[in-house]
């Protein structure tokens, strides 16, 4: 793998305690993973194999940090990556468990899979219709079934776009543009999409 000089120059810029932490690192990932490339990115090392990510590093004024993209989770506040604050070489896990851990990122990698699987979103609750949008809507019997019929983003969407309103007179005005446009089946973003 040859050698970015971008990270070069972030492990040369480092405080002298960092260098060796930084070097280490790199030296690992070129002895065991040799396909694995280096760019940077927000302005750290990153190493990448296939376009993903598997690893990076940063040095800080007081520590370092190094994150595997193993599929395991970062640090929530000690430090960066799973590693917490390191401040010397002697702080990193053993080169055997910093190899296993860079594999299985590399197998993750290669399998085309993201090294952090998403969570699941959260359903959202139905959006809850003001009562003065309700009451033009029930005036107006086609925008009312045309609403209704509409899925719960579209509707969300309208309701958000009512309550977003600072004066009675624009939230008024929205009403109506919301029951014209219901009445027409359209969407809030009827203009955007593809006829």
């Amino acid at each position: 793998m040859p050698h970015d000089p971008r990270v070069t120059a972030y492990i040369d810029k480092a405080l002298p305690f960092a260098q060796p932490i930084l070097g280490h690192v790199r030296g690992l990932v070129h002895a065991f993973l040799p396909a694995a490339t280096e760019t940077m990115k927000w302005g750290m090392p990153f190493f990448q194999l296939n376009g993903r990510d598997i690893a990076m590093m940063a040095a800080f004024k007081a520590h370092a940090g190094l994150g595997i993209f193993d599929g395991s989770a970062m640090a929530t506040g000690d430090g960066m990556g799973q590693f917490g604050k390191l401040a010397s070489v002697a702080d990193l896990p053993g080169d055997a468990l910093l190899v296993e851990r860079l594999n299985a990122a590399a197998a993750l990698a290669q399998a085309g899979r993201p090294a952090r699987p998403r969570p699941p979103a959260a359903p959202k609750a139905p959006a809850a219709v003001p009562d003065d949008l309700a009451a033009a809507l029930a005036a107006e019997p086609a925008a009312g079934a045309a609403f209704a019929a509409f899925p719960p983003g579209a509707r969300r969407d309208y309701v958000d776009w009512v309550l977003g309103a600072k004066q009675p007179a624009t939230r008024a005005k929205r009403i109506a543009t919301t029951v014209a446009q219901a009445a027409e089946g359209k969407k809030i973003n009827w203009k955007y999409e593809k006829s």
